[in-house]
């Protein structure tokens, strides 16, 4: 995949926080720093990133908006997000990835995957 400018500057954005951001949020922050890359530009471009396995996209709680974070593992994950503040935590189940797999057997599915959000409130936002 080319490194364009405009994916570049996604890129880096998305490297220097932790928490998810909506494709709007990006494009907003892109524009404050001057970046000039149109909405449809970070849809694309979040897409072809999150296909090439460089960013992670989850759904909004109660909500259909796609949100977006630089994907620090490799392999399969999950997260824990918080619900105020966006604290996000990578998470491995184990014995989830086996729960899916003797699921989709019993029922005879074929090439699973799934997904796992949890959401609730981080420790500071708790206090």
């Amino acid at each position: 995949m080319r490194m364009t400018r405009q994916r570049s500057a996604i890129n880096e954005l998305l490297r220097e926080t932790n928490e998810f951001l909506s494709a709007q949020q990006i494009h907003d922050l892109l524009a404050e720093r001057g970046e000039r890359v149109g909405l449809a530009t970070v849809y694309r471009n979040l897409q072809a990133m999150t296909d090439q396995g460089w960013v992670d996209v989850v759904r909004q709680e109660n909500s259909d908006v796609q949100l977006f974070r630089y994907c620090e593992h490799d392999g399969h994950h999950h997260h824990l997000l918080c619900r105020s503040c966006g604290k996000t935590v990578e998470i491995t189940v184990d014995d989830l990835e086996e729960i899916a797999q003797a699921v989709a057997k019993r029922h005879s599915f074929t090439q699973v995957s799934h997904d796992l959000e949890v959401y609730g409130l981080c420790e500071n936002c708790s206090k």
